[in-house]
């Protein structure tokens, strides 16, 4: 309660003293600074009683004592509980629903407490629905028993409205399939305001637009102008990494590293260039080159192919081609089917079993689910699930095998608080096929997979690694964290198996330059101890342009 100099003072009777203490169990304020404050809280208290049942309710009088108190009388009458509604089937059966009412055919009871909460709620539904300007209306109110009413719902007609224009303020070159068919917006859809706050909402899902403000509408007598605010974002990045350790055999430093460009709706269809070239200690060549074009001629598929090159030396020489058709349920959701070509040469046509000329060809299908965690610039993905599985044959020497190819990546952050988190990612590969070439076994190790090891320097027909991270920010761009790496793989070739471990710690440093970031890890066997001359340090720069 708040007192004012010189203020004016409110108390409020009912009829009698039970009234009284209904009043007071409501609660009013007793001091204002003017009469007009006071006057406002008289009528709100009026407004109060009427919600919650007291229908016949009246103000009495209000007079002033002296020249500070004012009394006001209110005579309560009885409460009504309950009101019966007849509907005479205006209202969708689904509306009803959504407001938890209990109905019978065309008429719904509900406490008169809930009242006016429930048809504010019918009214909003019914206006999303595509009559913005409808209006609720009781009529016919009539007593049905000392504490329950009926009434009649009327509603009024309006026609109702449909997208008649889409108009993009800020980024005109938005690409306009993207309304159509990300956001599922479209000119002739029936004006449904709350589901195209949720959809322009999903704008911030994507790595090259984000949305400005809420969407606005312009109605006029005709037609329905919907304006979207949207703005460009930066979406390219350069990523790489420079990595250095003792080789074992000669104990010289030896460098490896990689260059990883993206380049994301440059001609503002929303397309994606990727471009990676790697070389490693082991004297390993690898070119990916991957292009995502979506919603192909205004369709809801996408399309993305995929050349992949990858050299051994002068051992062996791999080259990996796919094409796959995308299909964006959703922000979230992408499902996608293809077929993949692999063509690989023995460079020394050599007499080793394990190595051969080889080519093959899979079906595959896979999913993605992406969540991200907008306004977090260090991690603007909290998780991710990707999922392959192939089906084909692989044919060496005039011999063809069935095989079977599965692969998973995903992640997960935990955030704790605002500071404190903890990223788990998991990732593996399979081939089921009766007999192995050493050049066709998906190789691991490195900074992306088991940190500790050479990069590419492990190959199985199965294998699996889980990489853990504790992390903890220093600010909005600096953070620490520990690495703790296991993994397991098996390689039939040459009757291998085993459990591998890395351990270390890094940080990472956001600054105008791009996301810099530093680990220190060493990797061992399970039988191995762990030796610092093993321990590799990895250096990295993403930057965004």
């Amino acid at each position: 309660m708040q007192v004012y100099s010189q203020s004016l003072e409110l108390k409020v009777y009912g009829s009698d003293k039970t009234e009284t203490k209904i009043i007071d169990s409501l609660g009013y304020e007793n001091y204002f600074k003017d009469y007009s404050s006071l006057s406002k809280e008289v009528d709100s208290l009026a407004k109060r009683l009427l919600s919650i049942g007291y229908i016949n309710s009246k103000l009495l009088d209000l007079k002033k004592k002296n020249d500070s108190l004012h009394e006001v009388q209110f005579s309560l009458k009885t409460r009504f509980k309950s009101i019966t509604i007849n509907h005479n089937g205006l209202i969708d059966e689904d509306i009803l629903k959504l407001s938890d009412l209990k109905f019978d055919g065309t008429s719904f009871t509900l406490p008169v407490s809930k009242l006016e909460q429930t048809l504010e709620f019918i009214n909003a539904e019914i206006a999303n629905r595509g009559k913005p300007f409808s209006t609720l209306q009781l009529i016919d109110i009539k007593l049905e028993s000392e504490t329950s009413l009926s009434a009649s719902l009327e509603l009024s007609q309006p026609l109702e409205r449909t997208i008649d224009k889409i108009i993009i303020k800020g980024y005109e070159k938005f690409p306009k399939t993207y309304v159509k068919r990300y956001m599922k917006i479209k000119i002739g859809q029936r004006f449904n305001l709350a589901r195209i706050k949720e959809k322009t909402s999903e704008l911030n899902d994507l790595r090259f637009a984000n949305q400005i403000k809420d969407p606005e509408v312009l109605f006029t007598k005709d037609s329905t102008i919907l304006y979207m605010y949207i703005e460009k974002s930066k979406s390219n990045s350069f990523d790489g990494f420079l990595g250095f350790g003792t080789n074992e055999d000669t104990n010289k430093i030896e460098f490896d590293g990689y260059l990883n460009l993206s380049l994301t709706n440059n001609l503002n269809y929303g397309e994606t260039l990727k471009l990676l070239y790697k070389s490693d200690e082991n004297d390993q060549q690898t070119f990916d080159g991957k292009v995502t074009m979506p919603y192909m001629f205004g369709s809801p598929l996408g399309v993305e192919v995929n050349l992949n090159i990858f050299r051994k030396d002068s051992t062996f020489v791999t080259a990996r081609q796919s094409a796959k058709l995308n299909y964006q349920i959703n922000s979230n959701h992408i499902i996608g089917i293809g077929l993949s070509g692999v063509n690989s040469s023995d460079l020394l046509d050599t007499e080793v079993s394990s190595i051969n000329d080889f080519n093959s060809s899979y079906y595959f299908t896979n999913y993605v689910f992406t969540q991200r965690q907008n306004y977090d610039f260090l991690f603007p993905v909290n998780f991710l699930f990707d999922i392959t599985a192939g089906f084909g044959n692989r044919t060496f020497d005039d011999i063809k095998e069935d095989q079977t190819k599965f692969a998973v990546n995903t992640f997960k952050i935990f955030n704790l608080n605002d500071r404190n988190s903890i990223y788990v990612r998991g990732s593996g590969q399979l081939i089921d096929s009766d007999s192995f070439l050493e050049n066709e076994l998906p190789r691991f190790g490195g900074i992306n997979s088991i940190r500790g090891f050479e990069e590419n320097s492990l190959i199985g027909n199965l294998f699996g690694v889980i990489n853990t991270e504790y992390r903890y920010r220093l600010n909005r761009d600096i953070y620490v964290h520990s690495v703790i790496d296991a993994a397991y793989f098996e390689n039939k070739i040459s009757d291998q198996k085993g459990k591998l471990f890395g351990f270390g710690f890094g940080f990472g440093l956001l600054s105008k330059a791009g996301l810099f970031r530093f680990n220190y890890s060493s990797g061992k066997t399970e039988n191995q101890q762990f030796k610092l001359s093993d321990s590799k340090v990895h250096l990295s720069l993403t930057a965004t342009f």
